[in-house]
């Protein structure tokens, strides 16, 4: 499962990078670089466009994984969390009534309190339940309940928890859990620095179903994407759209991964300046060139994502070429 490396050396560079425009009154405003790439289970760099190479912070994409240690623990069928708790375990959700209740009933099962989250209480939230981590978080806390792990130490890099994070994004990437590079994301949990390539591989497995984990939390995720996002956010409705075919993730700083639900193939972007609104034209771009779509499904999307205003049009020049 290690990575390919025939995408290295000068053969990188002749691939360029997508740009997105922005558009207002069909005049450029705006541009953002972006880099993508497909792998398959096996590691291969199927097709690019820019640096499967380039480094970045995996951010929110990471969630299903750090879920997976949730579900192998057998934390979740102990607090009986079923689907929903299973998405929401993996969600980067709106802080909703519906979406806080959900991150409850996680604690609840474990016997844990609400006041043991470490999650951020939001700007003008009253609890850390709002905060779009929260379902990470509870299920963080319901394994540590599970083990018998230590509850106050949870996010902290040492904690058997998250070591075990480690060990099964490093079993899934091929490689020692010691050359995983980490940093403390905006909501205290741990994050990793990867290669695009890398994210890649990890949603090739996600949508592969062939890991008992893995497959359980792709099918809560897509069985309910209202509880991974919210009601108009770009995973929530890819994923309604998708007819149960297309995983969808994002995280912060213009990432954005894909997965072709049974096809063992995994996409990831990474817009260089982290625009949101360029990574989900990127994603709808080569939803397209991949034929992962129906075309009336992409024009939805495209209205809803693509089409800011009368006035703005988002545009997205380039392609992925094969490697």
């Amino acid at each position: 499962m290690t990575l390919s490396s025939s995408f290295g050396g000068t053969g990188r560079s002749s691939i360029p990078p997508l740009e997105v425009r922005l558009l207002r009154n069909s005049i450029v405003e705006s541009h953002h670089r972006v880099h993508a790439v497909v792998c398959d289970g096996r590691g291969r760099v199927l097709m690019r466009a820019g640096d499967p190479q380039q480094l970045s912070f995996v951010r929110s994409a990471l969630k299903p994984f750090q879920a997976s240690v949730f579900v192998a623990s057998g934390a979740a069928d102990q607090v009986n969390c079923g689907d929903r708790g299973l998405a929401i375990a993996c969600a980067s959700h709106a802080g909703t009534s519906r979406h806080a209740r959900e991150a409850f009933r996680l604690l609840w099962g474990a016997e844990v309190e609400a006041e043991q989250l470490q999650s951020p209480v939001p700007e003008l939230g009253s609890s850390p339940l709002e905060h779009n981590c929260s379902g990470k978080h509870a299920a963080f806390l319901a394994t540590c309940r599970r083990m018998g792990w230590s509850l106050e130490s949870y996010l902290q890099l040492e904690h058997p928890l998250q070591q075990e994070v480690l060990k099964r994004v490093a079993e899934l990437l091929g490689l020692p859990a010691a050359e995983l590079v980490a940093a403390r994301d905006d909501c205290g949990a741990p994050t990793l620095q990867l290669q695009l390539a890398q994210m890649a591989l990890l949603y090739a497995h996600l949508g592969a179903g062939a890991q008992p984990d893995l497959e359980r939390l792709s099918r809560a995720m897509l069985s309910h994407p209202d509880l991974v996002a919210g009601e108009g956010r770009f995973d929530t409705e890819l994923m309604r759209r998708g007819h149960g075919q297309v995983l969808s993730k994002g995280g912060a700083e213009g990432i954005q991964c894909l997965s072709r639900v049974g096809e063992g193939l995994g996409v990831a972007v990474k817009v260089e300046d982290g625009s949101a609104r360029a990574k989900h034209a990127v994603a709808l771009h080569l939803l397209e060139q991949l034929d992962w779509l129906t075309p009336m499904t992409l024009e939805e999307l495209r209205q809803q994502f693509m089409e800011p205003a009368p006035h703005l049009k988002l545009e997205v020049v380039g392609e992925l070429r094969f490697d």
